[in-house]
């Protein structure tokens, strides 16, 4: 703690007047000194404090079974101190040296938060002991005197600033104010309070509550839309230190503590401080495959490690993607109270100049021009929604609201994106701050497929309005189901409000180009799909193009495949597939098509996530025109399981294995396992120098769970061959 200003100097400050500005109060962790014997005036001679009131003790009932805890649903933080929600009541209890007589003492409650404590922004808050609290309003009433102590009831503002806050009774005596000394053991942090109606995040449902602000694992989804996969994260949100490490990053985004009451603001500069660029945020990104210096994204289990690591290091934990921003910004929100869930948007759009068109060039041949082609499809996309109010919108607008911390476009100069109300973007109100229309764009762009004829000029071959924002999925509550969420984002596909609602952006200015710029007539009487083989990681597969000739002609189609192993994010790294035939379409009859795909084509390169993307063009002879369609796919990765011996009882120790088979036909070398489990062991890592084709690893490790009740064990395993490999057990622990 940084206490270095003279109480003196701090006195001969001149009043404030309009435009002297006290120095900005962005730290939560920075103090000044507050004095404890406040003269009016001379002090006579033989003054003693100790022959006024004074505070022997303070019992701030700050145990997880006691009552404030217990009554503001805090009892989870690993924390020694006083934590609960705004605009609820609290109990504290004073000893003094004598009874308190209220008719001759007088003494009130100061708390302060930052280096430059104000009363008018929120940050000294002095609280007289009345007869009547004010629900939501700052208030103090004693409930209890027996003895030498009285009992209080303490109410906070459901406004007030969310943080750490110190803590002073201050007594009135003739000659001055007699304080308390500065005691940490009686901080009191305040957070956001979702059971509270007058709170901003007021969430009315108390199975919701339950899931969004206190559960502390989830689940991700990710994969593609054609084979969805999930895995276990925890976020971890009452671990020790976790609720500083939160804190600290407010600190980092330098957000003024009067804004701090604001969950817009809150989200808005959180948004911006999980991602390393341009502030040295906590995670540096990575999607190039090479995770020298760092974890690979896929090894991370949860948000702990990488909030404890910043907290200490103060510098960007290396490596994350989408999904590990997204699970660390859970955590985060969770952490302070603010409902929040993680959400997956499959087939996601990430459009670069926002005109709801994610423009895909072929050559002459049919081919994919990767030159041209800047846009891309991500097989999936990451973000969370946050639960709170929007006083700063027309009414309708609050509710869930988009957020997002991965780095993919600048918003205000910054890399970051939300509050972005998820009403407003179903409705096509883009207008309404902020980042709505990126947002949009990437639920709903239009594929188009575009040909260079030798003249320069361009044709459209294909426009697909269905591929994107195809599936919005998020963990449903109560359970480790999946809960569809599309139509929260879009109206029905081809409805009339989906029309509506897309003329509504257009108005609002999201740009978009119409057909009629470049001659666009479609083949209609042919239709093109494919399939492709659900496949296990290093075995052969099948792709199966079928076409439907509708009409009364007889066509031959020349057909293209190009298989190619991408990232997740839909950037190609290679073509590792090429394949062309000639198809015969009988009239008014369908066909079907297959082509192989070994395993020695694709192992060499495959990256991280096992995706394949496969481009599919046809052109029809006798018309010209072209098909076209593309499909993201994954390959089954195999799991790791977790098997618990003995009794499972907090505080006894207990025995956790991790067995793992490899199924490649190599072995795989520098081999990491980790595992986790909220509540029962803290991150364990474990590095295998070598696991030979076929054979079985087995790792045990002996734990002893801290808390009863239903707990997640969840580990990953890691090498450059082999990434993504998950593995979960849930876990009953006994009372002891």
């Amino acid at each position: 703690m940084s206490e270095t200003t003279n109480t003196n100097e701090d006195k001969k400050k001149p009043s404030l007047n309009g435009r002297r500005a006290v120095p900005s109060n962005n730290s939560n962790d920075e103090e000044n000194e507050v004095p404890e014997i406040e003269v009016f005036g001379l002090m006579p001679r033989g003054f003693n404090p100790k022959d006024y009131l004074h505070v022997v003790d303070i019992h701030m009932f700050k145990e997880p079974h006691e009552i404030n805890k217990q009554q503001h649903h805090t009892d989870k933080y690993y924390s020694p101190k006083l934590i609960v929600r705004r605009g609820q009541l609290f109990q504290i209890q004073i000893d003094f040296n004598r009874p308190y007589k209220p008719e001759t003492d007088q003494f009130w409650l100061e708390y302060l938060i930052g280096r430059y404590p104000q009363q008018n922004k929120g940050t000294y808050i002095p609280i007289l002991v009345d007869d009547v609290l004010k629900p939501g309003r700052w208030g103090a009433k004693i409930t209890h005197k027996e003895n030498n102590s009285v009992r209080l009831s303490i109410m906070s503002s459901a406004t007030c600033i969310v943080g750490k806050f110190r803590l002073y009774i201050a007594v009135l005596t003739p000659f001055g104010i007699l304080r308390t000394h500065r005691n940490p053991a009686t901080d009191t942090y305040i957070l956001f309070n979702p059971w509270c109606q007058e709170d901003a995040v007021y969430l009315d449902d108390e199975k919701e509550r339950e899931e969004y602000v206190l559960n502390d694992v989830g689940i991700v989804f990710h994969g593609s839309i054609n084979d969805i996969k999930l895995r276990s994260w925890s976020y971890g949100q009452f671990e020790e230190n976790i609720l500083d490490a939160c804190l600290f990053l407010m600190d980092k985004a330098e957000l003024e503590l009067s804004g701090r009451g604001n969950p817009i603001k809150i989200c808005r500069v959180v948004s911006a401080v999980i991602n390393a660029r341009d502030d040295n945020g906590v995670i540096a990104g990575s999607w190039d495959n090479t995770y020298t210096y760092g974890v690979a994204p896929s090894a991370w289990t949860g948000s702990v490690d990488i909030l404890l690591e910043y907290y200490s290091s103060k510098q960007p934990v290396q490596y994350g993607q989408c999904w590990v921003f997204a699970g660390v910004f859970n955590t985060v929100l969770r952490c302070l109270g603010i409902p929040a869930r993680l959400v997956t948007n499959y087939s996601s759009a990430h459009d670069n100049n926002a005109n709801l068109q994610l423009d895909f060039f072929l050559d002459d041949k049919g081919e994919v021009d990767t030159k041209l082609t800047k846009d891309s499809v991500w097989n999936y996309h990451c973000w969370n929604e946050a639960w709170m109010t929007r006083p700063d919108l027309p009414v309708g607008f609050g509710g869930w609201q988009v957020v997002d911390g991965t780095p993919q476009e600048t918003s205000d100069g910054m890399y970051r994106c939300g509050p972005a109300s998820v009403q407003a973007i179903k409705h096509g109100h883009v207008c309404f701050q902020f980042d709505a229309p990126f947002v949009y764009a990437e639920v709903n762009s239009d594929i188009v497929y575009l040909r260079r004829e030798k003249n320069g000029t361009q044709v459209i071959e294909k426009i697909d309005t269905t591929h994107v924002g195809q599936l919005i999925v998020t963990k449903e509550v109560g359970g480790d189901g999946m809960m569809e969420i599309t139509e929260e984002y879009k109206f029905q596909e081809g409805s009339e409000e989906e029309r509506l609602a897309l003329e509504t952006a257009v108005m609002y200015g999201v740009k978009k180009q119409t057909a009629q710029d470049t001659m666009y007539q479609p083949q209609t009487d042919v239709d093109m799909d494919f399939q492709v083989q659900k496949a296990v990681l290093g075995s052969d597969f099948k792709v199966t193009i079928t076409f439907r000739n509708k009409s009364h002609n007889y066509y031959t189609a020349t057909t293209y495949l190009s298989g190619n192993i991408v990232f997740y994010t839909g950037v190609t790294k290679n073509e590792f597939k090429k394949h062309s035939f000639s198809a015969k379409l009988e009239p008014s009859s369908s066909s079907a098509f297959d082509v192989v795909i070994k395993s020695s084509e694709y192992l060499s390169d495959l990256l991280d996530q096992a995706s394949f993307h496969f481009f599919v063009t046809a052109r029809i002879n006798e018309t010209g025109k072209t098909l076209a369609t593309q499909k993201a796919t994954v390959l089954e990765i195999p799991t790791l399981k977790i098997k618990t011996q003995g009794e499972m009882v907090a505080g006894k120790e207990m025995s956790v294995t991790v067995k793992f088979t490899n199924p490649l036909k190599k072995t795989l070398d520098n081999v990491t396992l980790r595992l986790e489990g909220p509540g029962v062991l803290r991150t364990m890592k474990k590095e295998f120098r070598q696991i030979p084709m076929n054979s079985t690893l087995i790792w045990e490790v002996k734990c002893i769970p801290e808390r009863p009740g239903l707990r997640k064990l969840i580990a990953s395993l890691n090498c450059d061959a082999l990434r993504h490999v998950y593995g979960e057990l849930n876990v009953q622990i006994q009372k002891p």
